[in-house]
């Protein structure tokens, strides 16, 4: 199954400005526009808890898309699951992955949070980065990835400026 994850960041590498979870704040338009376009054309989408609780009051549930939402407690959102739709699990990243495949997708968004996200790249299951940098700089916030070791080699595919701000979008293949 090929993974592609995508992410928007800070100058700083920050996903979050400080302690708000809410990235529309200060992501550009562009961005979302992209985002979204990207959300469409993926019939699996995975995310942590902490995205999902952030994204929660947006996300348009589907019959032709499932969400994979990756928490410790899945019976704790009991109530929120839709079969084929919106699922919760706290399978490891490689019986996810194997389990997908399974049932037939070969292909899956990974759109974060920062311990996910490492999981799948220590794991070696991401395929591509596809990283959204806005000209900003917080300092604080939390991470691309969770603050472990880690050792990914990356080639650059694509690099396009989204705005006249300076909104850039890389793409990246992992090596």
């Amino acid at each position: 199954m090929k993974v592609t994850a995508a992410m928007v960041v800070s100058l700083d590498g920050k996903t979050t400005k400080w302690d708000n979870s809410n990235i529309y704040e200060w992501t550009s338009k562009e961005d979302w526009l992209y985002f979204s376009s990207l959300i469409k054309n993926h019939k699996v989408i995975i995310m942590g808890r902490k995205t999902y609780e952030a994204a929660k009051s947006i996300i348009k549930l589907s019959p032709t898309t499932l969400r994979i939402i990756m928490t410790k407690n899945p019976e704790k959102y009991k109530n929120d699951a839709v079969p084929a739709q919106l699922e919760f699990t706290n399978k490891s990243v490689k019986e996810m992955v194997k389990n997908l495949t399974k049932r037939g997708y070969e292909k899956a968004l990974l759109v974060g949070g920062e311990q996910v996200s490492m999981q799948f790249f220590k794991e070696s299951l991401v395929n591509e980065l596809w990283l959204t940098i806005e000209p900003y700089i917080f300092g604080y916030g939390n991470s691309l990835l969770s603050n472990e070791k880690l050792n990914v080699s990356l080639e650059l595919k694509t690099l396009k400026k989204l705005n006249n701000k300076g909104t850039l979008l890389l793409k990246y293949k992992v090596i």
